[in-house]
């Protein structure tokens, strides 16, 4: 296996090279080349059959397989071919983040990580054994999972017996350190929500009426301000909170890796794994007002923030969705008329009991490959809406999340990186996965 790294490494630089973005108002041809590319590479690692799959006209999934021997399992492995924008050019470290480069043992790319490494990790897993894997495989190498995999649940449920398998690996989060391993065990939920306060028919003169005349903005504000509590702790009855964690996370490593200015406050209580993984969130992500620079001296009649709430593990965005309604409506300011509108689908948080022996495999799996150190289980703050689906339509299957991911890859963000010896030790834990899990 390590030494068929250089190739590996090189087919994941490739990949990385087309900017597969699936969002709305954007080129999606590079999304159907990067399917393309996938298929191309998978044919060649030995499946003996793939094809491309879509459901409702969203972008393509790549999925291959290769036939159990006798009597073995088998087992389904998903990754994303997708990516994020950019974003900010300048606040890379190379001009162009389709283009890999290497720097102190990491490479920095967009998707280099989230989720192509992950992508390369099972065709790495696949050539270790020369395209005969000694159990079953199925692939599943989606196409739109940045965008919030909006038709992949339909693609699942028109393709179950297709996808059905024994144990379903997902390469899609990360581990707890370079130098230790971890299976995610919670991931939250998330639902974003547009939220519009009115009051006026129209803008009118900010000194003709100011005083006794509300404006929507800073009734809007007001209105946000009532989402957390003076600790900072998320204030919206309803709101499940999940298990906690063994494990804590360092607070000056925690500062460091989030980018926090000197002085910066942690906001709300309890362990900082608690808050990070198994406690709600509410964040504003945006608010339509006029720019500071071109506004008029006049009361707004409107404004709308956009609203991300991330959801612990035992509440469902169904639940949290109707307590977000019934706050933002029972606070509003000043008579305000408020509306809540959701943007897009419900993502449901998930637990997996990670016992019995498809877990056991994976935890001798990854300690082998990372020299004797056990894995960790771990929670996400992000959300993988899709578990909760592969859980539902799955039931008897075991679920692993697993990833390629480190403290410092800054998914989404500038600057993207993989940690090449870790990348490689992920690529060995799932080869040795894969020969565990035989019969």
């Amino acid at each position: 296996m390590r030494a068929a790294m250089p190739a590996v490494r090189a087919d994941l630089e490739a990949l990385v090279k087309i900017p597969a973005i699936a969002f709305d108002g954007l080129d999606h041809e590079p999304v159907r080349q990067g399917a393309n590319a996938v298929q191309r590479l998978l044919e060649d690692a030995g499946a003996a059959e793939t094809r491309q799959l879509s459901h409702g006209g969203g972008q393509p999934s790549v999925y291959a397989h290769f036939p159990a021997p006798a009597g073995q399992p088998t087992v389904l492995l998903y990754a994303h071919q997708d990516v994020q924008p950019v974003g900010d050019l300048a606040k890379w470290v190379q001009p162009d983040p389709f283009t890999v480069v290497e720097k102190d043992g990491r490479l920095y790319g967009r998707g280099v990580a989230d989720d192509k490494a992950g992508v390369m990790a099972h065709i790495a897993a696949l050539r270790a054994f020369g395209g005969k894997p000694p159990v079953g495989v199925k692939l599943l190498i989606e196409g739109e999972e940045e965008f919030g995999s909006p038709t992949l649940e339909g693609l699942l449920r028109d393709h179950q017996e297709l996808l059905a398998a024994d144990v379903v690996v997902i390469a899609d989060s990360q581990n707890w350190r370079t130098e230790v391993p971890a299976l995610t065990t919670t991931l939250r939920g998330v639902i974003n929500v547009y939220v519009e306060v009115s009051l006026l028919n129209g803008a009118v003169h900010s000194g003709m009426f100011g005083g006794p005349v509300p404006d929507a903005l800073t009734a809007l504000a007001r209105l946000i301000a009532t989402l957390h509590d003076d600790n900072g702790d998320v204030a919206v009855a309803g709101l499940a909170s999940g298990r906690s964690s063994d494990l804590d996370y360092d607070e000056a490593a925690l500062r460091h890796e989030a980018g926090m200015l000197p002085g910066t406050e942690f906001i709300g209580t309890g362990r900082l794994t608690e808050r990070l993984w198994s406690k709600p969130t509410a964040t504003v992500l945006g608010i339509d007002a006029p720019g500071a620079a071109e506004s008029a001296n006049a009361l707004q009649p409107k404004a709308r923030a956009k609203v991300s709430f991330r959801l612990a593990a035992g509440d469902s965005a169904a639940n949290a969705l109707k307590a977000v309604e019934e706050h933002f409506r029972a606070n509003a300011p000043w008579g305000a008329e408020v509306t809540v509108v959701p943007e897009g689908g419900l993502g449901d948080p998930c637990a997996i009991d990670a016992t019995g022996p498809s877990f056991d495999a994976a935890r001798a799996a990854f300690a082998e490959a990372w020299d004797g150190t056990e894995p960790v289980e771990i929670g996400v703050g992000g959300s993988i809406p899709m578990i909760a689906t592969f859980q539902e339509l799955f039931p008897e299957a075991a679920i692993l999340v697993t990833g390629v991911e480190d403290q410092y890859s800054n998914p989404h963000g500038p600057n993207e990186s993989l940690d090449i010896k870790m990348f490689e030790r992920v690529c060995v834990a799932e080869a040795l996965l894969l020969e565990k899990l035989k019969r």
